[in-house]
């Protein structure tokens, strides 16, 4: 009798851990769940404006640009747009883009960067 007892104790705790583990496992399982789908929701939380991610592709007009759009140029910084605007003021509008290599700070590697982002069209 005291065998059996024994037995059905043992019985007992193992079916006690038993459920116990399918617990854990469970518990594992719906946490892994939630860790998958939490990357998909937070990377719909983050929008930037389309004009951060694909700015306006058309090239900027030389002869009419002000210098706070050419600071937008990539290598032109305040002192440099106001010395093209400066250019532009005392001897025309540019009739080329070759022309801004005539501007101080400006030599044809610069020029080659800005390649594709400056136009010069006449101004009415």
């Amino acid at each position: 009798m005291e065998t059996h007892r024994k037995t059905v104790l043992g019985e007992w705790v193992l079916l006690g851990l038993t459920a116990l583990f399918l617990c854990l496992l469970l518990g594992l399982f719906f946490r892994d769940r939630r860790m998958l789908e939490a990357p998909a929701a937070l990377e719909t939380e983050r929008k930037a404006a389309i004009e951060a991610v694909h700015p306006d592709p058309s090239p900027l007009n030389l002869n009419t640009a002000t210098a706070e759009e050419l600071t937008a140029l990539p290598g032109i910084g305040e002192t440099l747009a106001g010395r093209i605007v400066d250019y532009r003021a005392a001897n025309g509008p540019f009739g080329a883009l070759e022309e801004l290599t005539e501007v101080s700070g400006i030599g044809e590697a610069k020029l080659m960067a800005l390649e594709g982002l400056l136009t010069v069209e006449e101004t009415e």
